[in-house]
């Protein structure tokens, strides 16, 4: 059991070195830094069978050794402690949830912006609210045959729904444009799950070419408003390359194409449920752009039914301890935040 423990302290002193310092670490580092008792031969005897083991990884480059992916899912689940965060950082986050930033974009960019400050790493904010309480900023209108136009719906939120129209009878190019604009001035700020309502009040009442999208728009809405949207916002993308394991042109290029990807990137977070934090390493982001990444992600689950998922993105050398700290304060602080609303009404 001695000789057990005695691994696991040379294990996490390696990780706790080289989340530090990106740099193998070799046994005399480990002999004078954490285990001044102990020689450099029993530590690099230790070493190799933790290597046997596949908990180490030795670059060509180097006699020190690497942690593996196995080595950081053992130090997550059973090595590591929560770092412990100042009044300062504690204030900071807490600025974020000030009961003035009453949409959710805003209190979602604050989060984003303050969470890449302080980690450096990249932030991804996921908001899913129910589809049908979007509300609609304005809609577009493109020709895609005699009959048929593309209808883009654009919310608030920044969301964006497209569907094909089949219309009853065709309609010029130029004057989908001008039923585009009619369209916006009289639906603009409706939640989308009041859309069939009001087009059922405009349907034959609108002149010509508006009425003719009113009909189609009406005949399709009601089996579209069910399902659910996500807004996303994603702060600090730029931060890993400040990494060294992003210095490579190509390998840095493939990162942020897809944190440049929305799709990618919403597919990176786990929307999980209430209050809970999820860690994936390296292959278990599932992509192979990200495999040398890491994925902290917690999700929270506001009053009104939105689910706030909140990922922070970095190298698999992560400060895990200290990205959980920020996550369990910025749990905390929208506790109090919900409280607040709660006690309010």
């Amino acid at each position: 059991m001695e000789r057990l423990d005695r691994k696991y302290r040379i294990l996490q002193a390696i990780i706790d070195d080289y989340i530090l310092t990106a740099l193998p670490v070799g046994s005399r580092t480990i002999s004078r830094k954490y285990e001044q008792k102990l020689s450099s031969a029993t530590i690099r005897n230790e070493m190799s069978d933790l290597e046997e083991l596949g908990y180490l990884d030795s670059p060509h480059t180097s006699a020190g050794r690497i942690p593996s992916y196995k080595a950081y899912r053992l130090y997550v689940d059973q090595m590591l402690t929560p770092a412990a965060l100042s009044a300062e950082e504690k204030a900071f986050i807490g600025q974020c949830f000030d009961r003035r930033a009453h949409q959710v974009e805003e209190l979602s960019v604050r989060i984003a912006k303050a969470l890449s400050s302080m980690t450096h790493y990249t932030t991804a904010v996921m908001t899913s609210s129910p589809r049908s309480e979007q509300e609609l900023s304005h809609l577009q209108l493109v020709p895609v045959s005699d009959k048929r136009a593309l209808l883009i719906l654009v919310t608030r939120s920044g969301s964006v729904r497209q569907s094909v129209l089949e219309l009853r009878s065709g309609i010029e190019p130029d004057e989908l444009y001008t039923v585009s604009r009619i369209l916006s001035q009289w639906l603009s700020g409706l939640r989308l799950s009041e859309l069939p309502a009001r087009l059922a009040e405009l349907a034959g009442r609108a002149p010509g070419g508006v009425d003719a999208v009113v009909q189609a728009m009406s005949a399709q809405q009601s089996e579209e408003t069910a399902s659910d949207v996500a807004t996303l916002v994603v702060g600090g993308r730029s931060n890993l390359l400040n990494f060294p394991e992003y210095s490579d042109v190509d390998k840095a290029r493939s990162l942020l194409s897809v944190l440049e990807t929305r799709e990618k990137v919403v597919s990176l977070l786990s929307n999980r449920g209430e209050m809970e934090i999820s860690v994936r390493i390296g292959p278990e982001t599932g992509m192979e752009e990200t495999k040398d990444c890491s994925i902290v992600s917690a999700s929270y689950r506001m009053n009104d039914g939105r689910v706030n998922t909140i990922g922070l993105i970095g190298p698999t050398r992560m400060q895990y301890g200290r990205v959980l700290a920020v996550l369990g304060q910025v749990g905390r602080s929208l506790t109090e935040l919900l409280d607040s609303d709660d006690g309010g009404r």
